[in-house]
């Protein structure tokens, strides 16, 4: 994955998408960027180790992230289009 994990997670957090989830990128002007993502109730904010610089870890988590959500984004595409029912979804 990426070098910046150090150890293995204790805990793990599934949002699951939905209608009304959102994804967005605010950028700030006399700041770092927040990356904020909404399932439902709830947001998730990503931004650097510090807000008002970036460091190298900062810019290849970034990359990582980036890279990972194209990756991801093929593979719910992937999923969605060609199966038989029309509906993206096996068997319903």
């Amino acid at each position: 994955m990426m070098g910046r994990r150090k150890a293995r997670p204790v805990s793990t957090i599934a949002l699951k998408v939905g209608q009304g989830a959102d994804a967005r990128n605010h950028p700030y002007p006399q700041r770092s960027p927040v990356l904020g993502l909404v399932f439902g109730g709830t947001q998730v904010l990503v931004t650097t180790s510090a807000n008002d610089h970036v460091t190298l870890d900062d810019v290849e988590f970034a990359r990582a992230l980036a890279r990972e959500a194209a990756m991801f984004a093929g593979a719910v595409e992937r999923m969605f289009h060609g199966l038989p029912n029309g509906l993206g979804v096996a068997g319903r």
